[in-house]
């Protein structure tokens, strides 16, 4: 039998979630083209989604931070086959640059930047006060993704480098574990927040 490849190029064998509470929420199944037309629209089947697919989707609205669009440019259009081609190429870059498995330092990264810990704001007797919460797995999947994607964005914006090589240096710092990494200092702050309102 054949094995089946993502986009023909990248092989999923081998490739493990280590980290216990991503595994039921990150989906690796190897498909030839990651596209789910939208079918599964029920929070709780985010987890049934690829995970590559999941990644080209934020892709397709970078500039969004909090509730608003702060900017959209010429590389991001919000069309699938654009954004499925700079994941590519930047998976692609990867695997020439580390000689391993683009999927499996992708994993890795998500891993590293995934927060575990967050605040949450509770009101008692007309006071808000900042309490720190466990965050849920499917939380933690999101946050990691939209950070290394804000993080790409960041380093490509009026800079030298395109959005390819940007994503493709954030995954790898942040698989790295290195400061460097946008999502990595956003989950620190993240954490480091949780442990003072404790």
């Amino acid at each position: 039998m054949v094995e089946m490849k993502i986009f023909d190029q990248f092989t999923t064998e081998g490739v493990e979630v280590k980290d216990p509470g991503l595994k039921k929420v990150i989906n690796l199944t190897p498909k030839l083209l990651l596209k789910s037309h939208g079918r599964i629209k029920f929070d709780q089947a985010k987890s049934k989604v690829n995970v590559i697919e999941r990644l080209i989707n934020v892709l397709q609205v970078p500039g969004s931070r909090g509730k608003k669009h702060k900017i959209i440019t010429r590389w991001n259009t919000g069309k699938y086959s654009k954004n499925a081609k700079i994941v590519i190429n930047a998976f692609k870059i990867i695997e020439q640059k580390t000689g391993e498995n683009p999927i499996g330092v992708f994993i890795r990264a998500i891993e590293n930047s995934a927060p575990r810990h967050e605040i949450t704001t509770i009101e008692y007797g007309g006071a808000r006060y900042p309490q720190a919460v466990d965050t849920s797995p499917r939380r933690r999947l999101s946050l990691a993704l939209r950070w290394l994607v804000h993080g790409a964005y960041d380093r490509a914006f009026n800079k030298k480098a395109n959005i390819t090589e940007s994503l493709a240096k954030e995954i790898m710092l942040a698989a790295e574990n290195s400061g460097e990494s946008f999502a990595i200092s956003k989950k620190n702050d993240f954490e480091k927040q949780a442990d003072s309102a404790r």
